[in-house]
């Protein structure tokens, strides 16, 4: 599939990210979870979980109930596919009152309502609702939290109606190893999943909880961004392949003298005279407005600095050094040496999974076989 004239393209490795997920599982050493949340950290959760499925994932998180129905039926499950031995989907943010799931769509019960809620629809149902219990170790964002941790431990009646798939934490700072909240959380789930949940299987890391050892491995690791070439040791070399590349097609070349300016309020000004390329993406595109001035291309394999400002649909490079630029060639905006989302984001202070998640909709999507 080729873009059309002027739209910038997205490309997606699907080989890529199945060989991560593999990695992942073999340094594990367990059982590997796929997170597909917010469309596969925007590379199209459809095509990401179909290729993780078809190479033996099990197990899918989503963030929102309706990213859950939309993965259903992308993967064709049957609302008793779970049972039946199909995938089962994982909904982080719970379901909001008066929806319900089935064997296939499980909410993660993030606080007693959600616990005592769910088990209400299991009692008047005559059939134990199947869920994951989420417990708050340290992030103080979702989860029981220590009251209501005590609270459910003292009175654990209403866990007898539910089916418990998992019981999970949330890791707060497993991109930095030496951090002594990772083994706090971790000592804290371990106590608290073994007086409210014996017995029950533990999921704890998540991307970079897969690399802090032996005492975070558990029954179930949650990887995301590592899934799609994110580093998850900052600091040291990216274990992970990369997945994602970005390209977009030069619009025009024009000569400049110096002392003209480039772009919107006239941030850039040649010094000398230079070559500078438009090229049709910018941050309505996701390619971030903060890149200004700071982020290069590549083109011909060759970097190209970004000069002046990114605005909404185009962006400027000073392709000077590549004199054979010429409307038509298409740039490498992410991607390539030097590059990747991980690169890009230290440029303008983020990190690679907003560089990843803001791709917009107007870029062609290709996602290549597994």
């Amino acid at each position: 599939m080729s873009p059309a004239p002027g739209q910038a393209a997205l490309r997606i490795d699907l080989g890529a990210i199945v060989a991560n997920w593999r990695d992942l599982c073999a340094r594990h050493g367990a059982a590997v979870a796929g997170v597909v949340k917010a469309d596969a950290y925007g590379l199209g959760a459809a095509p990401v979980a179909r290729a993780l499925h078809a190479a033996g994932c099990n197990i899918f998180f989503v963030a929102h109930l309706t990213e859950g129905l939309a993965l259903r039926q992308a993967l064709g499950v049957a609302t008793d596919g779970a049972r039946a031995g199909g995938p089962a989907i994982v909904v982080l943010n719970g379901f909001p009152p008066g929806a319900d799931g089935d064997a296939a769509l499980l909410p993660v019960l993030n606080s007693l309502g959600d616990v005592a809620a769910h088990a209400a629809a299991g009692r008047a149902a005559g059939v134990p609702r199947r869920a994951l219990l989420h417990l708050d170790t340290g992030m103080a964002r979702l989860g029981l939290d220590a009251r209501e941790q005590a609270a459910l431990a003292a009175d654990r009646a209403p866990l007898a109606v539910l089916e418990l798939r998992f019981v999970m934490t949330h890791l707060a700072c497993a991109d930095e190893p030496a951090h002594p909240l990772n083994a706090t959380q971790a000592a804290r789930f371990a106590e608290a999943a073994a007086r409210i949940a014996p017995g029950v299987p533990r999921s704890l890391a998540n991307s970079s909880g897969i690399f802090l050892g032996e005492g975070f491995r558990s029954a179930l690791a949650r990887p995301g961004c590592a899934l799609y070439g994110i580093n998850p040791t900052p600091g040291a070399g990216n274990p992970m392949r990369q997945v994602a590349t970005v390209e977009a097609e030069i619009l025009q070349v024009r000569d400049i003298e110096a002392g003209d300016t480039v772009g919107y309020g006239a941030s850039w000004t040649a010094r000398e005279p230079r070559r500078i390329a438009t090229v049709a993406a910018g941050y309505a595109d996701g390619y971030l407005r903060a890149l200004s001035g700071r982020s290069l291309a590549l083109l011909h394999g060759r970097p190209v600095p970004l000069v002046g400002r990114v605005s909404m649909d185009l962006t400027t490079f000073d392709v000077t050094d590549v004199p054979q630029a010429a409307p038509g060639d298409r740039l490498l905006l992410v991607g390539g040496p030097g590059n990747t989302p991980d690169d890009i984001a230290a440029r303008c202070g983020t990190i690679g999974y907003e560089v990843l998640t803001s791709l917009g909709a107007r870029y062609l999507r290709v996602h290549a076989d597994a």
